[in-house]
């Protein structure tokens, strides 16, 4: 038996988490499992599956037995109390009922089990506060890097997630959710409501839905949430979590800075469409991202018809307020990842991602529609004249694994106009 001590004595030494100290204790008992008490939450956790909740009033009246006795034996499985010194702070499972030579080899291995189950609980929650600072470094060294808020975010929630595994985690921006994709939650919505620039975090009152706000410059940008079913947010997690929130509203409120510059650098002033310089750029990216992920990818080149003949008759005021009506009309017809830039002066050109030239034939189509069906009030410009209507035409034509698919949206664009205008081809 001492040198059966001594064995699992070395091995316990050399093991550094809870699968290691399971695999040890195998080796000498019929172990199913090894539960801790977790003050947090006020529950027992199995130790040895990531600290998994366990809902048993069975394995509860069996802790409450084991703070007055050793060993408990249920109807098929025994139970033995671990300890710090003279509380109990756990118990191990076992598949059977344990005979006496077995109990005595127990009692002897039980304090240094008890204590290695410990050590490595220390070192999980040290090593944790080294993730977390490594973690804010991180997000710092984004805020000196990174302006684009749709690669912000993920990254950030992902660091989150890391430090709070136990609750789902959302974060809002402008009341918006960016990041997951979803969020089922209607409670959710209704709580951030009540956030302001003033707020400080807030918790349900069984502290399963915890409210993060992202404020920066006075200014609420947002929030982040954690959701659980079963667990409540301890107190360091809350620390944690005001810290990242609070690091996370400066690098988001960087990121608006810098979109809003950027917008005015990047956008037509006039439509609020990319400006033919970005529009070129993306024109490149898109390409990339087709040929890289093999998926499809059209264009759509649009004119309007006649235009020069409105700026004659009604004067560029008119013209421009044409060229923002059909703008708007693009807009609202497009999907959040389509593409529109003012290709130059009267010219539009969409890229439309992941769509087939028949799909992309039929945008076109209801473009073509939606302008025609428009009647554009110009009575404030020309007091004579209430409103007038323009058409459109429209080339479409789908990536080929060339670049010259914009250049062939423009030919066929240039085919509608010659066959007539006001139409497809």
């Amino acid at each position: 038996m001492i040198d059966n001590l001594k064995q699992i004595f070395s091995f316990l030494d050399n093991s550094s988490n809870a699968n290691d100290i399971r695999a040890v204790l195998e080796e000498v008992f019929p172990i199913s499992a090894i539960y801790i008490y977790d003050s947090t939450t006020e529950s027992l956790r199995d130790f040895s599956k990531n600290w998994l909740f366990i809902k048993s009033k069975e394995i509860d009246d069996v802790f409450e037995k084991l703070k007055s006795e050793k060993y408990v034996k249920g109807k098929t499985k025994s139970y033995y109390a671990l300890y710090n010194n003279e509380q109990t702070i756990g118990m191990l499972e076992f598949s059977e009922h344990l005979h006496s030579k077995l109990l005595e080899f127990l009692e002897l291995a039980i304090f240094c089990i008890s204590l290695k189950i410990q050590n490595i609980i220390l070192s999980e929650r040290m090593q944790k506060n080294i993730d977390f600072h490594d973690s804010m470094k991180n997000i710092a060294k984004i805020i000196e890097t990174q302006y684009e808020i749709n690669y912000i975010v993920p990254i950030i929630g992902e660091m989150i997630d890391k430090f709070v595994s136990d609750h789902l985690v959302y974060i809002f921006v402008n009341n918006e959710l960016v990041w997951p994709s979803a969020c089922n939650d209607a409670k959710i919505f209704e709580l951030i409501k009540c956030l302001n620039n003033k707020s400080e975090y807030i918790l349900t009152p069984d502290k399963k839905i915890g409210l993060f706000p992202l404020i920066s410059e006075n200014k609420l940008l947002g929030c982040i949430v954690t959701k659980s079913t079963d667990n409540v947010l301890s107190e360091k997690e809350i620390e944690y979590l005001e810290q990242l929130s609070s690091q996370a509203a400066t690098t988001i409120n960087r990121a608006n800075v810098y979109a809003e510059i950027l917008k005015h650098a990047t956008l037509d002033a006039l439509t609020g469409f990319y400006n033919r310089r970005q529009l070129e750029e993306r024109i490149k990216q898109e390409i990339s991202s087709a040929k890289r992920q093999k998926r499809n990818l059209c264009a759509i080149m649009i004119d309007i018809d006649f235009f020069k003949s409105v700026n004659d008759t009604y004067g560029h005021a008119a013209g421009d307020l044409v060229l923002k009506t059909v703008s708007k009309i693009i807009k609202s017809q497009l999907r959040d990842y389509d593409i529109a830039g003012r290709y130059g002066g009267e010219e539009f050109l969409i890229l439309l991602p992941y769509t087939k030239i028949d799909e992309a034939k039929m945008v076109a189509e209801r473009l073509r529609s939606a302008v025609e069906n428009k009647k554009i009030d110009i009575s404030k410009i020309c007091p004579d004249k209430k409103d007038i209507s323009v058409t459109i035409s429209l080339g479409v034509s789908q990536y080929q694994n060339d670049n010259n698919f914009v250049t062939n949206a423009d030919k066929a664009l240039y085919q509608a106009k010659e066959s007539g205008r006001n139409r497809v081809v």
